[in-house]
């Protein structure tokens, strides 16, 4: 009854080490993409001196590098747990979800200080065909890196990997943005560049303030509520189990575990409540969604006087609300 039951667990090793693969690609192709774009954008930049490009052109080189530590996070993933690191390392997605905010909150930073001090001191942006173009193509390359990486972020749950995309969505929605100060710039409205430059700073940090709470949830283990009705619901279900108890549910990495309490009959041999137990971890894992493992802890519902936690009564942590 306390110990943890296991259900094909190389199978489920061998899910999670192609989730980490299929993430590897994703990097691996989209760092290509956006390299690709933002050294296009660079030349354009050196050519016409706009400031709003420029923004853009950081924010691209920013996304590109975040691949590179969210890289190394689901290599590190795919490593055996050790006696250290008794759950894996799963939650190094976390640590690099943690690195991308802060360089989405650098790139922040550098572009809107650029665009103030364009306002200060306006300067005439030329070659404003190009900078039309290189917004165009920033769009292209940061609209295709974002649907790839949402999708295959969101079919393997990384936290992660969904951020990363979603900061690539918003570039490309402000490569768009670099047509208006480009076309204010051809009408003879030259403070239109880093205007457009202060909004793509505050496009950006829209980015950062959704991504940093999508990490800040991971590493605080918080789930879906719903999640844990369905798991709840799933227990309720399984032949044996009276009642569902204590159901806690974590991520580790792009996978989640669980923790849950059952009540079956106090009549039931040890075979037995261990077998009801045994039919709970095969229900939720099938069921539900990523989860890779559960521990399942069965208690007796009786007799009515007796206490069987009663040693423990101190140590006990509140239930889940």
């Amino acid at each position: 009854m306390l110990t943890p039951h296991s259900h094909d667990s190389a199978a489920r090793t061998d899910t999670a080490l192609e989730s980490s693969a299929r993430g590897i690609r994703v990097l691996g192709l989209s760092f290509a993409v956006l390299v690709v774009t933002a050294a296009a954008q660079a030349v354009v930049v050196a050519m016409s001196g706009s400031v709003a490009l420029l923004g853009d052109t950081l924010h691209n080189f920013a996304d590109a590098l975040t691949a590179v530590p969210l890289a190394v996070a689901f290599w590190l993933g795919r490593r055996a747990a050790t006696r250290r690191f008794t759950y894996g390392y799963g939650k190094a997605e976390d640590l690099a979800g943690l690195v991308i905010v802060i360089v989405v909150a650098a790139s922040a930073v550098l572009a809107g200080y650029q665009a103030v001090e364009r306002l200060i001191a306006p300067q005439e942006v030329h070659a404003v065909g190009w900078v039309a173009a290189a917004g165009l193509i920033g769009f292209a390359g940061n609209e295709w890196v974002a649907r790839y990486r949402l999708r295959v972020g969101r079919e393997i749950g990384s936290a992660a990997l969904v951020a990363d995309g979603l900061h690539a969505r918003t570039d490309g929605f402000t490569s768009l943005a670099v047509l208006a100060g480009a076309g204010g710039s051809a009408l003879g409205f030259p403070i239109a560049d880093p205007i457009v430059g202060l909004l793509i700073t505050f496009a950006i940090c829209l980015v950062l303030r959704d991504a940093a709470r999508e990490v800040y949830h991971r590493l605080m283990d918080a789930v879906d509520p719903a999640l844990l009705d369905h798991a709840e619901r799933v227990l309720a279900a399984t032949p044996g189990v009276l009642r569902a108890g204590t159901v806690r549910i974590r991520w580790v990495g792009h996978v989640v575990r669980a923790e849950v309490d059952i009540v079956v009959d106090h009549h039931l041999t040890l075979i037995q409540a261990h077998a009801v137990a045994v039919e709970a971890e095969h229900r939720l894992i099938h069921e539900v969604p990523r989860l890779r493992a559960a521990t399942v802890h069965a208690d007796p519902d009786g007799p009515s006087d007796a206490d069987h936690h009663a040693p423990l009564s101190d140590h006990r942590e509140p239930s889940t609300t």
